[in-house]
């Protein structure tokens, strides 16, 4: 079973439940890194330990929200190697699969119904990385040894 780990603040929690629950129902090994309440958090308190396992191979993928799903963003893509991508429809999710090789997807749990969150989480598990002119443009993501 492929990990996922996934991640809220208290704006994504609720929606993160049902998410866990889809996931599990998909054969996934969902791993629920908090928050565990609604209760107000740091968004980069849940984002950071996502990134981590994306960054280090331990996940290929993983899901993160929060209210806009920009705060998240901003934390997980200080990562290297991870991608998070926000999406806020299936077609979003799809490219960024399809063109960016995203890793991580984030949904803004504040302006997507439940069932927009399914077909967007739907969009991003199932699409592949079409790679060819792609690869080298997501390649320059990375910062090169002789930009650092």
């Amino acid at each position: 079973m492929e990990p996922i780990p996934i991640a809220a603040d208290h704006a994504g929690f609720e929606l993160k439940q049902k998410l866990v629950a889809r996931l599990a129902a998909l054969g996934y090994d969902v791993q629920d890194l908090g928050t565990d309440s609604p209760a107000s958090t740091d968004y980069p308190d849940f984002a950071h330990p996502v990134a981590e396992r994306v960054e280090t191979g331990a996940a290929r993928r993983g899901v993160l929200l929060c209210g806009t799903g920009l705060g998240m963003s901003y934390a997980a893509n200080r990562h290297p190697h991870v991608r998070a991508a926000v999406a806020w429809t299936p077609e979003i999710a799809e490219l960024a699969r399809r063109h960016n090789d995203a890793n991580i997807l984030v949904l803004p749990a504040r302006f997507v119904s439940e069932d927009d969150a399914d077909k967007i989480l739907d969009a991003f598990l199932a699409t592949p990385f079409e790679g060819g002119r792609h690869e080298r443009r997501v390649e320059k993501i990375e910062p090169s040894a002789e930009t650092q």
